[in-house]
């Protein structure tokens, strides 16, 4: 796929619409990057697609919207859906289980969570879970984390891997958890952890399952590629492997080093980088084996991507392989490479987060206004005394001829900037300058519809229709449930959930409610191609404009900020039962202004206080009566339980 953004051209106003749910289909892409689990309806409405028994299950988006509605969850809210998280558990295990079988793999799956992909409550608990069907079990980085993995565990024998820097609180949680039968691994990252590991074991008297992870020399692409390498932050060298081989040696605790960590990346797009680093860490499993070492895991950490483009290629947020090819390659490859040593087939561990819990999750969120591109009213003459540059723009705009649009694009553009640069000077008036831009606005309309019609315009002019483009404000905060975008240039699908049989006939860019220049998007998925505008639907009086993100399941809550102090949405997680019906499971509602003003240490009690001692200050200086104050501290004592969000006026 083309890297390039690509500005989306407009569509011709003369042409009559014929617009059907597949042009939204085709637009949007969301058969591509949906992975099964979206479509969109005859009557254009976009819905969660879940495989029962007797076929496949589909449930309009805007129908969930309607009951959370009811229940007084407003936007915007992340909507999770249970049945999705469900199978993707089950995908990942049943692929494996498939592909061993295929060839014969001697030994199983074992698949592990990183909770820190996704720690909140509901979402860890799941997947224990659900995942106790498949002994699927959790990875954790932290103390913290291992806390919650002890706590959420279900099955006697999934696994807890510990990765991260260790101290001895972390060691002897994972120790105790070893006395009472759990599989609790640590993986060591440095030569030094090992000492520590050691010491506490002789001290509890409880000897570790050791893991090991080492520095693969294989460097993969895509956006995390400084996870991979020789200058991976992560991993020992093999000259530092083989001093914790020779200290687990002289300790005789060689028979404690059991696994090998080999994290071949992040999101990783092209399936030989795998395979490649597949086959390196068989090497590094044998070569231990050969020293003496237990073994019988190989963790071959995360990777698995996620298509946000659905472009199918190697771009970075996109994959050039499907979920089965994943795990054939991985078995096939552990096979070729360990039956000529004669070693025995390991159980294969992976930590697959972002491919575990991106498609259960979506932020749905309403546009509350839209600042729109086109011009003002143009007068029916100009001014008496209007400047000479204001009255050469007027003739280009008088005598347009389409048919040399490139030189009144040259025009257009010249008499415009000398015009505003006259006005910094002084020497144009403000009324002048407002005309100047508006007379630049309607030529930039029609030069627009030139380079829609002209099948190889100037490349100039390619980027008119993003300078064009309308702000949608969206109820949302970007850097709360969406940093990746802001971080990283991270591209997710969005697209509206209703309103898909017409034909979205706006050009936009979405704009969050933080007064930040970067609170927006403008980077999108249409057509096949990453494009600068989104199309979308004009807003109608009084209707509820409802636009979805999705495929945010995994970091974009984790990494959120307050910024603007706008705090956790609402979050409601469903369950969609066997006969289409929707059961609301969990409901938490988002953070109201008292909660974040604490968070940043403020005390609401306290605050409240002093804004009464400021209004009975101006009720005694006469500034305001007494019952204005009392509405006063209504106002304030409302807002701070309130949602920090736009919330709509309540009229029942």
């Amino acid at each position: 796929m083309n890297e390039e953004i690509i500005p989306m051209q407009p569509l011709s106003p003369e042409s009559p619409s014929q617009w059907t749910h597949a042009d939204s289909i085709q637009l949007y892409g969301v058969q591509k990057w949906g992975a099964g689990y979206f479509d969109i309806s005859e009557d254009g409405l976009a819905e969660v697609c879940i495989e029962k028994a007797d076929g496949t299950l589909k449930v309009p988006i805007m129908d969930i919207v309607d009951g959370m509605k009811a229940r007084g969850m407003e936007m915007p809210t992340v909507l999770r859906i249970r049945n999705v998280l469900d199978d993707r558990i089950r995908a990942l295990n049943e692929a494996f289980r498939e592909a061993i079988e295929q060839y014969g793999y001697r030994n199983q799956y074992m698949g592990v969570f990183p909770i820190k992909v996704n720690q909140q409550c509901h979402v860890v608990e799941e997947i224990a879970v659900f995942g106790q069907n498949y002994r699927h079990g959790l990875e954790a980085g932290s103390k913290a984390e291992l806390i919650i993995a002890l706590a959420s565990k279900r099955h006697p024998e999934s696994l807890i891997i510990c990765n991260g820097y260790k101290d001895s609180e972390f060691i002897d949680l994972g120790l105790f958890a070893r006395e009472m039968g759990y599989p609790c691994i640590f993986v060591l990252e440095t030569q030094k952890e090992l000492e520590l590991v050691l010491e506490r074991s002789d001290a509890l008297n409880i000897e570790p399952i050791l893991g090991i992870r080492i520095r693969s020399n294989i460097a993969v692409e895509g956006y995390w590629s400084k996870d991979s390498g020789e200058q991976s932050i992560f991993g020992l060298s093999t000259v530092a492997l083989m001093d914790v081989v020779k200290t687990l040696r002289s300790a005789d605790k060689l028979h404690c080093l059991q696994l090998l960590h080999c994290h071949l990346g992040s999101q990783i797009p092209n399936i030989r980088d795998i395979r490649n680093g597949v086959e390196e860490a068989c090497r590094y499993y044998a070569g231990l084996i050969q020293e003496g070492a237990a073994m019988g895991y190989l963790d071959l950490g995360g990777g698995l991507a996620v298509d946000y483009e659905g472009s199918r290629s190697t771009s970075a947020y996109s994959m050039n392989y499907q979920l089965t090819e994943y795990c054939v390659n991985i078995v096939e490859t552990i096979c070729e490479t360990l039956d000529a040593t004669g070693i025995s087939h390991p159980v294969i561990v992976t930590e697959s987060g972002r491919a575990t819990v991106s498609y259960s999750s979506m932020l749905l969120f309403n546009i509350l206004h839209v600042r729109g591109h086109l011009p003002g009213e143009l007068p029916a003459s100009l001014p008496k005394g209007s400047h000479k540059l204001i009255q050469n723009l007027w003739e280009v705009h008088e005598g347009f001829d389409a048919a040399r649009y490139q030189e009144y694009y040259n025009d257009t553009i010249f008499y415009s900037d000398k015009i505003r640069d006259l006005f910094r000077r002084g020497e144009v008036s403000l009324s002048e300058r407002a005309l100047g831009d508006n007379l630049r606005l309607a030529l930039l309309e029609k030069l627009s519809q030139c380079v829609n019609a002209d099948e190889s315009p100037p490349p100039e002019m390619l980027s008119l229709p993003a300078q064009l483009a309308d702000v949608y404000y969206g109820n949302f905060s970007l850097f709360q449930s969406l940093p990746d975008i802001w971080a990283i240039n991270h591209v997710f699908p969005v697209m509206p959930i209703h309103r898909l049989n017409e034909e979205p006939g706006q050009n936009a860019v979405l704009a969050d409610l933080t007064c930040d220049s970067d609170g927006r998007i403008d980077r999108f998925i249409l057509n096949d191609e990453i494009q600068s505008t989104l199309k979308l639907h004009s807003l109608e009086e009084d209707k509820d404009y409802h636009l979805a993100v999705f495929l945010v399941g995994a970091y974009q809550e984790t990494l959120g900020d307050l910024h603007n102090l706008f705090g956790d949405t609402n979050v409601v997680s469903v369950y969609i039962k066997d006969d289409g019906s929707i059961d609301y499971e969990r409901e938490f509602e988002g953070d109201c202004i008292g909660d974040v003003l604490q968070y940043v240490e403020y005390d609401p009690k306290h605050m409240a206080e002093q804004f009464r001692k400021q209004a009975e200050e101006a009720v005694r200086l006469g500034k305001i009566s007494a019952n204005r104050r009392k509405r006063m501290m209504k106002a304030f004592a409302e807002s701070l339980n309130g949602y920090t969000y736009f919330e709509k006026e309540d009229l029942s």
